[in-house]
């Protein structure tokens, strides 16, 4: 099969590009490197096309996805904490660029699915969150995903299929500060043996899923029959914070305590998937869990591998 992955030097695009590259798929990756890094697909570089560009080059785009089977559309500006400064930029590349992604789509007949993000759920009024509860977007990041997704939506009654992923805090190697932070900068500190800095009073809590898991969420979407859905991707288990902190501090044997600092603006307070769902519809579950994940990096001091 042939496929484009956007944003595919980046944290979870070039780990798509990796497992489709590993199972003989024939593969373009298109990344404007604003976040993405070389590195990432040094070990496929040289079994894929890749072309330097941006989702807002509809010309490009039509030129490397006229004859493909499907795209993976993970390209985005993911901070929120920035989308409070960059409001227009970020709606024009997220929901824009996403945009030139579907018309593409009803014009050549592939299928996509893209990166959605548990963030258009807000504050959620249940826990665990079900995909069918209330959208309440509580920054301009978010606001994004949730217009993207009324851009899926429409399209879908088009004939376009297009797949939403709905992720949760997604950690592994080479994770960006943007989906699994407050984990990465926690392990950056421990490495450099530094307390980890909470943002908040840190009972605030959250659903990690690993990179891998959330790739074969992708390929299982991507391969199945459904020809348009919206699914969490998380594992139904939550850990706070302080938690989280305490965690890394005792695996390491470190003699610290976490230190606090101002909550962040934009920043939601629980997250829990409901993933029922996916595992109806495509039979997806995780398999990676985030503790042993956390044992051992800290205790084997494999810093390398965030």
């Amino acid at each position: 099969m042939k496929y484009v992955v956007t944003g595919g030097a980046g944290f979870i695009g070039s780990h798509i590009t990796k497992k489709l590259v590993e199972r003989g798929d024939v593969v373009t990756v298109i990344d404007n490197m604003n976040t993405g890094k070389e590195k990432n697909l040094e070990s496929v570089i040289d079994k894929i096309s890749f072309v330097k560009g941006d989702v807002l080059d509809t010309e490009l785009l039509e030129s490397i996805t006229k004859d493909v089977d499907g795209v993976f559309h993970q390209a985005a500006l993911a901070s929120v904490q920035d989308s409070f400064d960059e409001p227009d930029e970020y709606h024009n590349v997220n929901v824009n660029g996403t945009e030139n992604i579907l018309k593409l789509s009803k014009k050549y007949g592939f299928k996509v699915v893209y990166a959605s993000s548990s963030s258009v759920y807000g504050n959620p009024i249940r826990i665990p969150i079900k995909e069918s509860d209330e959208k309440n977007p509580i920054n301009p990041y978010a606001e994004t995903k949730l217009k993207k997704e009324g851009l899926a939506i429409e399209y879908s009654k088009m004939g376009v299929s297009v797949i939403g992923l709905r992720y949760f805090n997604v950690f592994g190697k080479g994770q960006s500060k943007e989906y699994a932070g407050v984990l990465k900068l926690f392990l950056e500190r421990i490495r450099d043996k530094l307390p980890p800095k909470i943002n908040g009073d840190g009972m605030q809590f959250r659903d990690f899923v690993h990179v891998n898991d959330v790739v074969n969420a992708n390929l299982m979407s991507m391969d199945s029959d459904i020809t348009h859905e919206f699914f969490n991707v998380g594992t139904n288990t939550t850990i706070t914070i302080i938690d989280l902190a305490k965690t890394i501090i005792g695996y390491s044997g470190l003699n610290i305590e976490p230190i606090f600092g101002p909550a962040l603006d934009g920043d939601v307070h629980q997250t829990k998937a409901n993933i029922d769902l996916i595992k109806k519809k495509i039979g997806w579950e995780p398999s990676i869990m985030l503790v042993d994940w956390i044992k051992n990096i800290v205790s084997s001091k494999k810093f390398n591998e965030i």
